[in-house]
């Protein structure tokens, strides 16, 4: 049985973004980085993944510093290595690139081994009117749901 522990969660990106494929990498951390992390001190808003000189890097994460890491912390909103396959960064680099996607991080997670992974979305920016579309069929959803309780209820 896998078990995955979700360390953080970015929320937004579902709702923000068309998401058409995800992929798993690694990540760079410093030892109190880990601690914070461990400890869910963490945010993924409005954080974004990008190419650069064929590495693949985090931004605008936020990890907050540990506690008692004193003069050892680190720099909260620093850039992150993120580790892939040679071949799979210059996919998403042509994705990026060629078709104007964006590269989001959906949740920072434990895998079975104990290491701190990212789960990348591949994705596309919504629209206002998607975003509309999207909160109009959900409320459509639950009333259908709510009336059909109703009328079946014992």
């Amino acid at each position: 049985m896998i078990q995955q522990r979700d360390l953080v969660k970015n929320k937004k990106a579902k709702h923000d973004f068309h998401i058409e494929e995800t992929f798993e990498a690694g990540i760079a951390l410093e030892g109190t980085e880990v601690k914070s992390l461990r400890s869910g001190k963490a945010s993924l808003r409005d954080s974004y993944a990008r190419v650069e000189n064929g590495e693949l890097y985090l931004y605008d994460m936020h990890i907050s510093p540990y506690e008692k890491g004193n003069q050892f912390n680190h720099d909260p909103k620093r850039p992150r290595k993120l580790l892939m396959h040679k071949r799979e960064i210059m996919r998403l680099y042509g994705y990026v690139r060629e078709k104007s996607y964006t590269l989001v991080p959906l949740r920072l997670y434990l895998n079975e081994k104990g290491l701190i992974k990212v789960e990348l979305a591949l994705a596309k920016g919504k629209r206002m009117y998607d975003k509309r579309r999207e909160i109009a069929k959900r409320d459509a959803e639950r009333q259908m749901e709510k009336a059909l309780k109703e009328r079946y209820k014992y």
